[in-house]
């Protein structure tokens, strides 16, 4: 039995698929298959079920292969002990972020921070909270940049600031009258949102229950499904009604646009931005000059904010 074995195993386990997971591994599907079939040879049991489609492990496949997930972390984490005598920091720091965050926060320290780590290749991936997780606790991500609590004890989370939400309304609604505006106002025959998986969904009909959900199925010809605040902030400006907002994506907006935005009453209602990385999470220093950076590079209105009204990212 040997690492690489080992490696392969565990690729084919991820990817539920062997010329995929070779891809992956940089190596031919029949030397992958080869060296998997050595090892089952060897342990003297069949550890996937290749007439599936999907393949999928056995029974004793998915306890080898939750092993040597754990022999492979340690073997890592040999090499990382030796790295971390290094004055610089080096390697790949694969990132995990929201849609809702990612073009908000990443320009505020994505550059400063390849300038001062200069060794590091940076991947950024835009993925649903879900998906992230997945991905930790498959090591195909290293860190992820989302809303807690997830309630997963699978991942431990790092939070980094808590970040209100404020109201973007058309000109002609009733509530861009008002300075601030509470949950009660809300009506969600005049509320645009998300489409489902995105946790700020989850949070923004979270909010309209502490009001008292008024409303029901919109009102009109226009039902628009969509993935992008940028989206619904276009759709409020020339239709109708209005939609909530994270703080981070109002900041940079010009003056006419922020005329649009309205703060909720004291106690805002928040959501907590947090690093989330895997339980044996590995790569601990470029994690940990990743979270420096990052707040380093919030607006100190946001940063300094307590932790007092979350939403729950669960409805």
């Amino acid at each position: 039995m040997t690492l690489v074995q080992l490696e392969y195993l565990v690729a084919v386990d991820t990817f539920r698929h062997f010329a995929t997971a070779a891809e992956h591994c940089f190596v031919t599907q029949p030397t992958l298959s080869m060296q998997l079939q050595k090892l089952e040879e060897e342990m003297g049991a069949q550890l996937f079920d290749r007439s599936r489609v999907p393949v999928r492990p056995t029974e004793l496949g998915r306890d080898v292969i939750a092993q040597a997930r754990v022999v492979l972390a340690e073997a890592k984490r040999v090499q990382e002990i030796v790295q971390s005598q290094r004055q610089e920091l080096s390697g790949e720091l694969r990132i995990g972020i929201i849609p809702t965050l990612a073009p908000y926060l990443i320009p505020l320290f994505i550059t400063g921070f390849m300038e001062k780590y200069s060794e590091v290749r940076v991947e950024v991936q835009e993925l649903l909270t879900d998906e992230i997780v997945e991905r930790l606790n498959h090591e195909l991500l290293d860190v992820g940049l989302l809303v807690t609590p997830l309630e997963n004890k699978s991942v431990r989370e790092l939070p980094l600031f808590y970040e209100a939400f404020v109201a973007y309304v058309n000109p002609a609604h009733a509530l861009a009258k008002s300075a601030t505006i509470n949950p009660g106002q809300l009506d969600m025959e005049e509320l645009w949102v998300l489409n489902e998986g995105h946790c700020f969904r989850s949070q923004v009909l979270n909010i309209c229950n502490r009001g008292g959900f008024r409303g029901a199925d919109r009102k009109g010809h226009l039902d628009y499904k969509s993935g992008s605040l940028e989206t619904l902030k276009r759709i409020v400006e020339t239709q109708h009604g209005l939609t909530l907002l994270p703080e981070l994506s109002v900041l940079e907006m010009p003056e006419e646009k922020r005329r649009l935005v309205r703060p909720f009453a004291e106690p805002q209602p928040l959501r907590e931005v947090s690093l989330a990385v895997h339980r044996s999470f590995l790569k601990k220093k470029l994690v940990q000059a990743l979270q420096q950076e990052i707040i380093a590079a919030v607006p100190a209105s946001i940063l300094n904010r307590k932790k007092e009204q979350v939403v729950s990212v669960k409805f």
